[in-house]
């Protein structure tokens, strides 16, 4: 049931996770925008777009581990520092990789993938992804 999902601790209300997700796809657009006014490389867009899910693999070295290598790839700080390096280092492609990123985070956040709880498979800031939101939402 979808109101007891949001019940326990830990999930957002329904208006706090949309609100959320439609800060995620104004991040998006943001970053696309900045991308094309930039002149970034396209090709390039598209080859690292989904670069970020790559830290998907640190959950083989286990769940609490795998979600802190996750999450570091899925938030803000590390592509805006990259950013900021490529921006006053006159780095171009530093740039472009930053504004990529951060477009990944944003696309993610849009489609309602958040930042994952240590040690729990299927559990984000953004409430219940994957099986656990189908068992959610049948029962």
């Amino acid at each position: 049931m979808r109101s007891a999902m949001h019940a326990a601790p830990g999930f957002p209300p329904s208006s706090v996770t949309r609100q959320l997700r439609i800060e995620g796809l104004a991040g998006f657009a943001a970053a696309i925008t900045v991308y094309w006014f930039l002149g970034g490389n396209w090709w390039l867009f598209a080859l690292l777009l989904l670069a970020p899910d790559l830290s998907f693999f640190g959950l083989y070295a286990g769940e609490k581990t795998g979600a802190k290598v996750y999450n570091l790839a899925h938030t803000y700080t590390v592509p805006a520092v990259l950013g900021a390096i490529g921006w006053f280092g006159d780095i171009h492609w530093l740039v472009e990789i930053g504004l990529i990123w951060a477009a990944h985070i944003g696309m993610d956040r849009a489609l309602g993938y958040g930042l994952k709880y240590p040690g729990f498979d299927h559990h984000t800031h953004l409430g219940l992804i994957g099986k656990a939101r189908k068992l959610a939402n049948a029962g």
